[in-house]
C-alpha cells in the first residue's frame, strides 16, 4: 500500500515511475488465495481512516467512491469468550455502551464512555504532530504541540502500558481483554505496548468500512489510480539490491542481473531487508519483531453462531498468550482466534448454510526464519482453534483444503521479516519513535510500508507512501528522471 500510494502521487507529479513487484499481482500483504473455488482475502481485513484514501484520490481530481465501493459497518466486531459471554461493539458509542451495560453492568457502560472520551483526546493530540509527521521525535513532538499542548501530551500517558491504562477504566477482565487487543493491530503485547494505542477506539468510531468485492479491491483501486497517472508496473520482477554510487542511489539491480537506473528509489519492503549501507536504523532483532501469525483461508459452512464480518474468540488466559509469544517464543495452548467472515456484514446476501469465505488467524512469534512449523503442529493448532470456536458455539465444516500460512510462509513472502507482519514491535515508550522515517541513509532512497513510520495497517501504510512521495518531490526539486518502487 505504501508503494502504490507513493507511485500514484509521484506519477501525478509528472515523474517517470515504474513499480517493481515480485508477486504476480498488486497488494503485498493484501493478497488473495483460493480455497474451495473461492477467492479469499488473506491479509489485512479492517478498513478505517477513509479520509486518507479520499485525499489520495481527491488530489488527483477523482472521487474515491467512483473507484471503490465502501459500506459503513454498523457492527465493528463480535466477541465471544470460551467460558461464556458474547458482546458486539458498534460504530455508535451509545449503542456500544448499552451493549456493555447488558454484558457487564451499568458501571462498565459508564467506564466505556469515559474510555471513548479519553481515546478521542489522545487521537486529537497525536493525529497531526505524531501520526502525520515524516519521522517524529520527542523534541519535535513537543515543539509542534507548543507549551499549551504539553498537558494534552501528558494525558496520552506514554509511559504507561495499554493494559495498565485500561485498568483505570474497566473492572471486568473481559473488557480489558477486548480493548487490549488493540495492541495486536500493531503487532504488540498489551502488557508492553504504550497506552497511546487507546486512540484506536476513536479511529474505529470514526468509521469502519466493508469493501464490496473484498479488501483486495483497495490495492487494485490504488494501482489503477497510479496507472491512470502514468505509472508502469512490472510483475514477477524481483529486485536483488539497491545500487549506490558516490554515496547516493543510482538505481536497482534485478535478480535477473538487469540494472535499472533511477534518481530515486522508494523501498516498500521490510526495513530489515536493506543493507547497513542504506538502512537508517538497525535491522530489527528477532526479539524486537512484532507478532507473526498462523492463518487458515478456507471455504466453509458454519452454524450455531451468528457470525459478523469481524469476529474474535477469546480464551481465558490472555496474559499467557503474549508471555508465550514474546518470552518463550511459542504459541500458547489456547490462543485467541480472529475470524473474518468475508461474506457477512452490512449489504451481505449470504444464505444460511451456504459456503462462505473465512480467514482464521492466531498470533505467533516471528521466528519464521528458523524454518516452518511441522505439519503435525499445524494440525494440532487447527484442532485447538476450532475447539475454541466450538466452545463459543460455532460449528465449522471446511469445503476443500484450507490454505495455511505460518511464520515461515510469511518470511518467504516478505524477506528478512522473520514473518513479522508489523515490522518492529511497538513496545515501550520509545517504541513509537524507533521506526525509520521517510528517508533512507543515503540520498535518493525513500522508505514506505508498515515497517516504517507511521506503522502498520492499511491506512498507515498508505500514509507512509504519501509521506515518502512528498519528501522525495521536495528533495528532487525538479529532477525528472526515473523513480523505481520495489516492491509494490
Amino acid at each position: 500500500m505504501g508503494g502504490l500510494s507513493a507511485a500514484a502521487d509521484l506519477a501525478r507529479a509528472g515523474l517517470d515511475v515504474t513499480v517493481i513487484e515480485r508477486a504476480a499481482s498488486v497488494g503485498g500483504k493484501m493478497r488473495r488465495v483460493e480455497s474451495g473455488g473461492l477467492a479469499i482475502d488473506a491479509g489485512p481485513t479492517v478498513f478505517t481512516m477513509r479520509w486518507i484514501f479520499d485525499g489520495l484520490f481527491g488530489d488527483a481530481g477523482l472521487a474515491l467512491e467512483d473507484h471503490l465501493s465502501l459500506i459503513p459497518a454498523e457492527t465493528l466486531a463480535r466477541h465471544a469468550w470460551q467460558n461464556g459471554g458474547k458482546l458486539d461493539l458498534f460504530a455508535d458509542v451509545a449503542r456500544s455502551a448499552d451493549a456493555i451495560g447488558d454484558f457487564a453492568g451499568a458501571a462498565e457502560a459508564k467506564a466505556y464512555r469515559d474510555f471513548c472520551a479519553r481515546s478521542a483526546d489522545i487521537y486529537r493530540t497525536l493525529a497531526g504532530p505524531f501520526i502525520a509527521a515524516e519521522r517524529p521525535s520527542i523534541p519535535g513532538l513537543v515543539t509542534r504541540l507548543g507549551p499549551l499542548g504539553i498537558p494534552a501530551l501528558m494525558r496520552t500517558v506514554p509511559m504507561r502500558t495499554l493494559w495498565g491504562a485500561l485498568g483505570d477504566h474497566f473492572k471486568d477482565a473481559r473488557l480489558r481483554q477486548l480493548f487490549g487487543r488493540y495492541s495486536t493491530y500493531v503487532g504488540a503485547s498489551p502488557w508492553a505496548a504504550p497506552a497511546t494505542l487507546m486512540l484506536i477506539a476513536h479511529v474505529e468510531q470514526q468509521g469502519v468500512w466493508l469493501v464490496r468485492g473484498g479488501i483486495h479491491q483497495v490495492a487494485r483501486a490504488i494501482a489503477g489510480l497510479a496507472e491512470h497517472q502514468g505509472a508502469q508496473f512490472r510483475f514477477g520482477a524481483e529486485m536483488a539490491r539497491i545500487v549506490t554510487e558516490h554515496g547516493r542511489v543510482t538505481g536497482v539491480e534485478m535478480a535477473s542481473g538487469e540494472r535499472l537506473a533511477a534518481d530515486a528509489v522508494v523501498f516498500n519492503g521490510d526495513i530489515s531487508a536493506l543493507t547497513d549501507e542504506v538502512r537508517p536504523v538497525p535491522a530489527t532483532a528477532p526479539h524486537k519483531r512484532s507478532l507473526s501469525a498462523v492463518t487458515w483461508c478456507l471455504s466453509a459452512r458454519t452454524s450455531g453462531f451468528d457470525l459478523a464480518h469481524h469476529n474474535v474468540f477469546f480464551a481465558e488466559d490472555y496474559a499467557e498468550e503474549f508471555r508465550a509469544i514474546f518470552k518463550d517464543r511459542r504459541i500458547t495452548a489456547t490462543p485467541t482466534v480472529y475470524l473474518c467472515a468475508q461474506d457477512r456484514g452490512e449489504g451481505s446476501d449470504h444464505l444460511p448454510g451456504a459456503p462462505e469465505r473465512l480467514l482464521a488467524l492466531i498470533n505467533a512469534p516471528a521466528d519464521g526464519d528458523k524454518g516452518p512449523l511441522p505439519d503435525a503442529d499445524l494440525a494440532d493448532l487447527a484442532r485447538r482453534s476450532v475447539g475454541l470456536m466450538r466452545d463459543c458455539g460455532l460449528e465449522l465444516t471446511a469445503d476443500g483444503e484450507p490454505v495455511v500460512t505460518d511464520p515461515a510462509g510469511f518470511h518467504a513472502l516478505f524477506p528478512a521479516s522473520g514473518g513479522a507482519l508489523y515490522g518492529r514491535a511497538n513496545h515501550g515508550m520509545m517504541g513509537s519513535f524507533a521506526r525509520a522515517g521517510a528517508r533512507g541513509k543515503v540520498p535518493g532512497l525513500y522508505l514506505a510500508g508498515g515497517s516504517v513510520h507511521p506503522g502498520p495497517g492499511i491506512p498507515m501504510a498508505t500514509m507512509s507512501g504519501r509521506i515518502a512521495a512528498a519528501r522525495l518531490l521536495a528533495d528532487l526539486a525538479g529532477n525528472r528522471r526515473a523513480v523505481m518502487l520495489p516492491p509494490g
